[in-house]
């Protein structure tokens, strides 16, 4: 299992674009990618989970990585996060 932290640095939170660029990189691997922000969890293949998260300015989210292409997932959304 592989997981990195993110701080939302955009001033409207994690909104439609952002979620949708997470959820359409997400889709590319067949592991479980999780999005973890306070107490909530969401699926990051699920666009309505990811922008059920609510995160706002300077929210921090823990994305979780596990299965089979895990470390190409993990790669690939940090080169589109950082």
């Amino acid at each position: 299992m592989r997981e990195f932290g993110y701080e939302i640095n955009d001033l409207l939170g994690l909104h439609a674009r952002p979620a949708s660029r997470v959820y359409m990189e997400a889709r590319k691997y067949e592991c479980k990618i999780e999005a973890l922000c306070g107490n909530k969890k969401a699926d990051c293949k699920s666009l309505l989970e990811l922008m059920g998260l609510g995160a706002k300015y300077g929210s921090q989210i823990l994305f979780r990585f596990d299965g089979a292409d895990e470390e190409a997932a993990f790669a690939g959304l940090q080169k589109l996060l950082l």
